[in-house]
């Protein structure tokens, strides 16, 4: 199945902020739900231990990520090579604050955020850290995804990418199965909004979102070999590539990893 390039309507700078938070909230409720991305906790502590981080900045967070599972498994490696606790900063070009302050209330300053916009493909210098990025590199175009790697490049840091969306028949029936545990389960969604439930169950706009939008995730995902070219145009000329999919209960999640040879050497 070839990539499609296309548009995701929660993505659009028109699309109402505050619908665009409840389609992240209702993300983050079935991740947390499913514990989603808990299969890639080694990839993601080898990735920590390799590029000596004691500090993680996700980027693309939406509603929050998949940080209060992680971060209870995942600890930093400092300079030294030894433990440490991990700090989280999450991140978005269109922050959901209400999710982001609630993190870090459950996860007791764990998890903390940045308040102002933050685009992945020029992330502000003063954020430090492993920048990791959950079912969200899909959505920039080729020129822009190899933009993202690039500045990390630039900028010295390691990246850790994973996306559990693929371009296949079997994910796409996957996708309507889980927006159907979404409709569900909204009732049990938190904080609880009134309105939440009226543009779900009375007006079905958030159902019909998350299917169009999750469907059009999967058409745009990048495989292991586009993420391979993508990665040979990134000038990078000290830095390590882990590429693949890893394998799961359910569907595979694709990784991309990178992080310069000189802090993996530093172990």
């Amino acid at each position: 199945m070839r990539r499609v390039q296309f548009i995701e309507l929660h993505d659009q700078p028109w699309f109402p902020s505050s619908l665009r938070d409840y389609v992240t909230d209702s993300l983050q409720f079935g991740f947390n739900l499913l514990k989603s991305y808990a299969p890639v906790g080694p990839l993601l502590q080898r990735a920590i231990d390799s590029t000596c981080s004691i500090s993680i900045v996700d980027m693309c967070s939406g509603g929050g990520g998949p940080w209060l599972d992680l971060c209870r498994k995942l600890q930093g490696r400092n300079p030294g090579g030894y433990l440490s606790s991990l700090q989280i900063r999450l991140t978005d070009k269109y922050p959901n604050l209400k999710a982001f302050q609630n993190a870090r209330l459950a996860s007791e300053n764990q998890i903390t955020f940045y308040p102002g916009p933050v685009d992945a493909t020029k992330v502000p210098r003063e954020l430090k850290g492993l920048r990791t990025m959950f079912t969200s590199f899909h959505h920039f175009l080729p020129d822009d995804a190899r933009a993202v790697l690039q500045d990390a490049v630039d900028a010295g840091e390691g990246v850790a990418i994973f996306e559990i969306t693929r371009r296949a028949w079997s994910t796409i029936g996957l996708t309507f199965a889980f927006v159907f545990l979404l409709f569900i389960g909204t009732l049990w969604i938190r904080p609880f909004r009134w309105a939440r439930l009226l543009w779900t169950y009375l007006v079905p706009i958030l159902p019909v979102v998350l299917l169009f939008d999750g469907v059009v995730s999967c058409l745009r995902t990048y495989g292991p070999r586009e993420l391979r070219e993508m990665v040979e145009k990134v000038t990078a000329n000290e830095y390590q590539w882990e590429i693949g999919e890893h394998a799961t209960g359910m569907a595979p999640i694709t990784y991309l990893i990178g992080y310069p040879r000189a802090s993996a050497g530093e172990l």
